[in-house]
């Protein structure tokens, strides 16, 4: 593993700044309980790693003891974010939903009975939202959640707030680009390397 290159760096973090904002910078410190009860007094940092062209979100003391395996050997630590495409842009994997989830700025609710038509990759369309974030713009990273706050996964707006409540009912809202589906669906292709 090592350390992200400038423009790699670059790349990541305007990807991730589109579904979390200002938040960004609460990713790379540790605000876990755990944190404050350990040894030492500063809480462990968050770091970026990639391993081939896979990007992964590591604790910064397990990012330099794994500087003693050889990168042959090892296949990943930490939890995958996504990766690097061969054109040098970021995809974003659903692996990352659990660390972007909480930091989300804009967040779409989707109705029950909107839940299966986006989990079988699926767009989210206006009669399925409950609700929505407040002053979302067009084109803005969104994450989708059920109506118990559970997160399903991740989009990209189609329309903005207001343009989004004058759509007839079949009219696309949000435009999938990771859902917890794909655990199965791409069950044998979603780890390889």
């Amino acid at each position: 593993m090592r350390q992200l290159t400038d423009t790699e760096t670059k790349t990541l973090f305007e990807k991730l700044a589109n579904y979390t904002g200002r938040s960004l910078n609460a990713l790379l410190t540790d605000t876990s309980p755990t944190a404050s009860t350990a040894k030492s007094s500063t809480p462990d940092r968050y770091v970026f790693r990639i391993q081939k062209d896979r990007v992964y979100y590591v604790r910064e003391s397990l990012a330099n003891l794994a500087l003693s395996v050889a990168r042959d050997n090892l296949l990943s630590l930490g939890t995958c974010l996504g990766k690097f495409t061969k054109t040098g842009k970021f995809r974003l994997h659903i692996t990352a939903l659990d660390i972007i989830a909480p930091h989300a700025r804009y967040k779409v609710w989707v109705k029950a009975n909107g839940e299966m038509p986006f989990l079988y990759g699926g767009h989210v369309v206006k009669a399925h939202v409950g609700r929505w974030s407040e002053d979302c713009p067009e084109h803005q990273g969104v994450v989708v959640m059920s109506m118990s706050d559970t997160p399903l996964g991740f989009g990209v707006t189609a329309r903005s707030t207001g343009e989004a409540r004058r759509l007839d009912p079949t009219g696309i809202v949000c435009f999938r680009q990771a859902d917890v589906g794909e655990y199965l669906r791409e069950e044998d292709t979603l780890f390889t390397t």
